[in-house]
Parts: structure tokens; C-alpha cells; sequence
């Protein structure tokens, strides 16, 4: 049997973690042949493979990123010559390279494309990834360990210089719709206030706690998702332009704080965006064995030719969920996690 495996959307920790746990089990208990698709949904638009033996995942546990490349590009978008839309191109591709499953990592996007050629028939496997943490059927994804484990370090960094200048920080994190990063960096690293997408923020409010940390002869510091967004403001972008998969670029948000902060308070305030930083690097011991056993059940599921379902980590177990079920709605952060963040506000 051979089986194809696929990387798609944003890099992050962990990655290299999956592929290696893939191809040593299914390799050395199963037999299985793989094929590396790089970049993503490119690969198999584009018939792009790299041999993936046991040979080439050795020593690639701890390095982040992924040695087969990712890309956002979207198959359901995507038309060849012929008029063949990207569904049966990639059908196409992988009958003409003898590929009988396909094992495809990533978040709610790559999954999503999973999912559409699991309805067309394509034998596939999902994992998880996403450092947002989004997705609704699984407790936690692989690479959400280690990029709240860097936001931490950076605001427990941030604290001192704060401290130093009398400034009040603002922290900018990743977190498109979703606050996971922002919540559990924020309150790890003793955030005065944290602002999340699914709470639009006063501004008035903000700043009132701002002024309190500074009354207790401390500088404040704010961390920020960068989807969140004001009450009475529309939401702060640094570009129209879109993705492939139709999503705003987002930014800004960490900068508006800062202007307003200093305006409304006259405290000096300065803006950090972390950006890509909190996807590099080594992955943290939680986020390397997850997706160690996500790999291993994965490959599993293919052995037992379970197909059209996606890995997800329930309490300690490894289960399969159907990947339509995987990818139906993100998991935003509840109003009662916020509750408890908010004790420590001001």
C-alpha cells in the first residue's frame, strides 16, 4: 500500500513530529510505502513528491516547520487545463502515482479540503494542527503548546522593560477568531488585561485598568489577539487583501491600543507583535508527544482502512472523529474561561 502525506496551511511546532511518527510505524509494523507531497495541496495539484523513507525523517523530532514544505493553496479553487476542477486533478494525480490513502495535516482549512475529497471518495486520514487551538472536536492541537509557552517567555520579558520605563506593553498575539493563545499566554505570563476576538473590548475599560496597574506602582501590560476588536469601532486590518481560503489579513489591533492607551491616559505605551515568532522553533515536550501519537494512530487508521476521519486528543486518549464533524465550527473560547482571566484584570 502507499500512502501519500500532505502538509498544508501555517508551519508550526510539531509537524516533523507527525511525519516521523507516520512513516516509522506504518514502515516498520505495516509495511506501508509513503510519498512526501510538498507544500501542501500544491503537491497533489501538481504531482510534487519527495521520497519519504525512514531515512529521511531521521533526526527531524525536534526541528519546527516541515521538511515537505506548506502552502495555503486551495484546491477548490484551483481549475487545470481542461476545465478539471482541483478535486479531480488531485483524484487524477494520486491514481497516476499508485497513492491509495492520503494522510493530510493541518487546521480547519486543509481539513476542510480533506474533507471534500473523503465525500468524492479519496481514502484520507486527517491530523490536526493548528497553534490557535480551534478546532471543535479535538481538546488540543499539536504546535498550541509551544507557541503559548513562546508568548509567555516574551511577555515575562516584556514585564521588566515595563517595569524599567513606566511603560504600558502591549502584547500582540496570534488568534484569528479564536482567544486560546491570547488567554492561556495572558494568564501564564500575568497579563493586566487580555482581549480576545470573541469579546469586542471597551476601550474606556482598558484603560481604566491601565491606569489602576500604574496607581500599584507597576506597568501594565496587555495582551492583545490580533482578531480582537472594539465595541464601537470597525475591526483594525493592515490589508484588504485576501487569502486563498478568503480570510482577511489581520494585524493593527496591538497598534490601536497603544495610540489610544497613550491618548487617553498619557502613559507612554509601546506595541509587540510577536507575528510568526510563536510558530518557529523546537516544539515543547507536550507538543512533540501529541503529535507523536497523533502520527501513530494515524497510520493506524489507514491500516484499518478507516477512512474520512481525523485524529483528536479526548482527555488522555487518542480517538477518530469523522472529519466533517472535525471541521463543522471552531472552538471559540467560552465566556466562563474569560471569567476566570478576568479576576486578574487591572
Amino acid at each position: 500500500m502507499r500512502v501519500g502525506v500532505l502538509t498544508g496551511g501555517g508551519d508550526c511546532p510539531g509537524l516533523n513530529a507527525v511525519i516521523r511518527a507516520v512513516v516509522r510505524k506504518g514502515v516498520q509494523e505495516y509495511g506501508l510505502e509513503f510519498v512526501g507531497f510538498r507544500d501542501g495541496w500544491r503537491g497533489p495539484l501538481e504531482g510534487d513528491t519527495v521520497p519519504l523513507d525512514v531515512q529521511a525523517v531521521r533526526g527531524i523530532l525536534p526541528r519546527g516547520g516541515t521538511i515537505l514544505g506548506s502552502s495555503r493553496t486551495n484546491p477548490l479553487k484551483n481549475s487545470g487545463s481542461g476545465g478539471r476542477n482541483g478535486i479531480e486533478r488531485i483524484k487524477d494525480n494520486l491514481a497516476g502515482l499508485g497513492v491509495d490513502a492520503l494522510i493530510a495535516i493541518g487546521g480547519e482549512d486543509t481539513l476542510g479540503v480533506a474533507t471534500r475529497l473523503g465525500e468524492q471518495g479519496v481514502p484520507v486520514v486527517g491530523v490536526p494542527k493548528t497553534i490557535d487551538n480551534d478546532l471543535g472536536a479535538t481538546d488540543y492541537t499539536f504546535g498550541f503548546d509551544t507557541a503559548v509557552n513562546i508568548a509567555m517567555e516574551a511577555i515575562d520579558r516584556l514585564h521588566t522593560t515595563a517595569e524599567s520605563h513606566h511603560r504600558a506593553l502591549i502584547v500582540e498575539v496570534m488568534g484569528r477568531h479564536a482567544g486560546w493563545i491570547a488567554l492561556h499566554a495572558g494568564l501564564a505570563g500575568g497579563a493586566n488585561v487580555i482581549l480576545i476576538p470573541e469579546r469586542p473590548f471597551d476601550i474606556e475599560r482598558v484603560c481604566a485598568y491601565v491606569q489602576h496597574r500604574f496607581q500599584t506602582r507597576f506597568a501594565p501590560i496587555v495582551v492583545v489577539a490580533e482578531g480582537a476588536h472594539p465595541m464601537s469601532e470597525d475591526l483594525a486590518l493592515s490589508s484588504e487583501m485576501l487569502d486563498s481560503f478568503g480570510h482577511v489579513r489581520l494585524g493593527g489591533v496591538g497598534q490601536l491600543l497603544a495610540n489610544e492607551i497613550e491618548k487617553r491616559t498619557g502613559k507612554e505605551a509601546r506595541c509587540t507583535v510577536l507575528g510568526h515568532i510563536q510558530r518557529g522553533g523546537t516544539p515543547t515536550a507536550f507538543d512533540r508527544v501529541l503529535a507523536t501519537r497523533f502520527g501513530v494512530h494515524a497510520v493506524q487508521a489507514v491500516h484499518d482502512e478507516a477512512f474520512g476521519v481525523m485524529m483528536a486528543l479526548r482527555g488522555t486518549d487518542i480517538i477518530r472523529v469523522p472529519l466533517a464533524e472535525a471541521t463543522s465550527q471552531l472552538k471559540l473560547v467560552p465566556p466562563q474561561r474569560y471569567a476566570e482571566a478576568e479576576i486578574f484584570f487591572g
